[in-house]
């Protein structure tokens, strides 16, 4: 356990240089294209009015901007960090990953539509808090708790069928 709580903040805090240092170009780079296909796959279910640029407007005084803090990377790092730390195969760790960049990305998408119309059919900016601050955050850690189980689980499962071939 304690080599995992190792591992885990190692990885974390090495992912979180990578991808959010203001001097590194790798991080801008991947930050932006990160937040223009979060802003593209919004456009599919936002009215042109609405979206423009970086910015979704819920009202005409009011509005919510996708930057980099909101296109979802960093609870993908969290869940990233838990699968480096966590002892398994390499190939079972790098389809965790694409299946967890799935999950979260499309979990991200709703989330932000959730905080739109709550936003915008609900109280104004006192919702906004409500559902991006309290029920987004809880949403993506579910997701991420609930992949990190599924990993370990698919990883548990991995290693028994492994032992038994290697038993024969």
């Amino acid at each position: 356990m304690k080599r995992f709580i190792i591992g885990y903040f190692l990885s974390l805090g090495a992912l979180l240089f990578i991808f959010y240092t203001p001097f590194l170009a790798f991080s801008s780079l991947i930050n932006t294209m990160q937040t223009t296909l979060t802003l593209e796959i919004l456009a599919v279910f936002l009215a042109d009015t609405e979206l423009v640029g970086i910015d979704i407007w819920i009202h005409p005084h009011y509005k919510i901007i996708i930057s980099d803090a909101c296109n979802g990377l960093m609870p993908i790092l969290f869940f990233y960090a838990s699968i480096f730390a966590y002892p398994s195969s390499f190939s079972l760790k790098m389809y965790a990953m694409i299946v967890g960049y799935i999950v979260f990305f499309i979990v991200n998408i709703v989330r932000i539509l959730g905080v739109v119309w709550m936003t915008k059919y609900g109280e104004g900016q006192g919702e906004f808090y409500w559902s991006h601050d309290i029920v987004g955050n809880i949403l993506l850690m579910l997701t991420g708790l609930g992949l990190f189980i599924g990993f370990i689980h698919l990883s548990t499962k991995t290693r028994v069928k492994d032992k038994k071939l290697i038993d024969l």
